[in-house]
């Protein structure tokens, strides 16, 4: 018997259902994986309310996810450099990891070295992958640069202030109250600005003696998108990655960002920076190496039982959170 949180109507948290699947036996170039922690992302919440994401969500009901770590029970034929017994993790779609076990495409799983614990990759495999990429190829941070992080004291958000400290930037981060600016600063950055007790924007300008910030990483959406266009230095990038506050309200390409100093604004998803394989696991590698040296921490916040997902949900949707969320599938 295989148990996963199944959602049969989009909507609030209350909608997950704790039921019995059928999962079957892997096809061509699969695996069957049983899940041993499975993380959580703010997109889940998009996906189970049905808000527009780039990621779509297959015809309901479904089992939804993208994140977890487990072992291999087996493979289907043309499965090359994976086997039974194999410690591998994956985040990337197809959904379907909020589930004890697991059907997934061998293409996209990684290896998963010694000496990190199920539970530390659950909470910084997707994440890191985003990091990897957000201050390696979308904006390739150097020393000397100084990077604004929205929602610095949250797990995406922590892991880009260490590593953008360990690369050399000045980190200013924004967070929702005094206890997660603490938090921030532990992890990296240099000035946590709490929203509603500072305007981050003066601030940016004070840090940067009046120019801007190099780049701009941004998953509040609505609520700062076009303030964060105001922190930025002539020729910065902004670097939209998520819209927890709701879309954000259009941009004029031609008039506004021309007018604003010929400013850079991107939307970036995980799907496309590491479509092709080498991408993938060249990204891998080098997030499980800056774990395992100890430049990046990884911060679980909350763990939940898998069948209570409908409370990991409510609380990161509620900002109760800091870090990051996993869920237990057999607790």
């Amino acid at each position: 018997m295989v148990m996963a949180a199944v959602i049969h109507e989009k909507g609030e948290p209350d909608v997950f259902r704790w039921e019995e699947i059928t999962v079957g036996s892997p096809g061509d170039d699969e695996v069957l994986i049983r899940n041993s922690a499975i993380g959580v992302n703010y997109v889940d919440t998009y996906h189970r309310r049905g808000l527009p994401h780039p990621w779509p969500v297959p015809p309901l009901p479904v089992v939804l996810g993208f994140e977890g770590v487990g072992i291999i029970e087996a493979v289907g034929r043309g499965v090359v450099g994976f086997g039974p017994g194999d410690r591998v993790g994956y985040a990337l779609p197809p959904h379907g990891s909020y589930a004890q076990k697991r059907l997934y495409p061998a293409e996209k799983l990684v290896p998963v070295p010694d000496g990190i614990s199920d539970q530390v990759v659950a909470a910084v495999l997707l994440k890191g992958l985003t990091a990897q990429y957000l201050l390696r190829r979308t904006y390739r941070v150097s020393p000397g640069d100084v990077i604004l992080v929205h929602a610095a004291a949250g797990g995406m958000g922590l892991i880009l202030c260490q590593w953008g400290k360990l690369l050399g930037a000045t980190v200013i981060g924004t967070v929702s109250n005094d206890e997660k600016a603490e938090l921030a600063r532990r992890n990296g950055c240099d000035v946590p600005i709490v929203l509603g007790q500072e305007d981050f924007v003066a601030t940016v300008k004070n840090v940067t003696d009046g120019l801007g910030c190099d780049v701009v990483y941004e998953s509040i959406g609505k609520d700062t998108f076009r303030r964060s266009l105001e922190c930025l230095r002539p020729m910065g990038m902004l670097v939209s990655y998520g819209h927890a506050s709701g879309a954000p309200d259009p941009v004029d390409v031609i008039q506004d960002l021309g007018a604003s100093g010929s400013l850079f604004v991107t939307r970036p998803t995980l799907m496309h920076y590491m479509a092709a394989h080498d991408d993938l696991m060249t990204s891998a590698r080098e997030l499980f190496e800056v774990v395992q040296s100890g430049g990046v921490k990884a911060h679980v916040g909350s763990v939940y039982r898998l069948r209570d997902v409908a409370e990991a949900h409510q609380a990161i949707e509620n900002r109760r959170t800091s870090g990051s969320t996993i869920l237990l599938p057999f607790e």
